[in-house]
């Protein structure tokens, strides 16, 4: 599956974006398909090719959760902004949460019915 996203440029501290579109699978360093544009974080500008954007989407491509959310930000594409973070974790198995401690379950219908004749013979003693 092809899939538009985000490969870090620039210097350490100073980071650039490159929006690149290649197979999800493959590196995101590595060769891509094309480069559809840029992303400066620091001035939230962003560079990008909207007709390329328009026709690799048409195509099939997905978009990663934070390229979704500046697209939409930008006005290139039109739907809803995705949390990122939690795509992140979705993907991860989730955590076992504890065992609740089991409640006291409702007697059964049998089990009322024997102990019913239990009060009424102790009542008949006390009188």
């Amino acid at each position: 599956m092809l899939t538009i996203r985000l490969s870090r440029i620039g210097k350490k501290n100073k980071p650039m974006y490159r929006l690149t579109v290649s197979e999800k699978s493959k590196d995101l360093y590595g060769r891509s398909l094309e480069i559809l544009g840029s992303y400066n974080p620091h001035s939230k500008e962003l560079q990008a090719k909207t007709d390329r954007i328009q026709y690799w989407i048409s195509k099939g491509a997905g978009t990663s959760p934070t390229v979704n959310n500046l697209l939409i930000e930008k006005g290139i594409i039109k739907g809803d902004k995705i949390k990122a973070s939690i795509a992140r974790v979705s993907k991860k198995a989730p955590k076992k949460q504890p065992a609740a401690p089991a409640a006291p379950a409702e007697p059964t219908p049998s089990e009322v019915k024997e102990t019913e004749p239990k009060v009424e013979e102790t009542a008949e003693k006390t009188e």
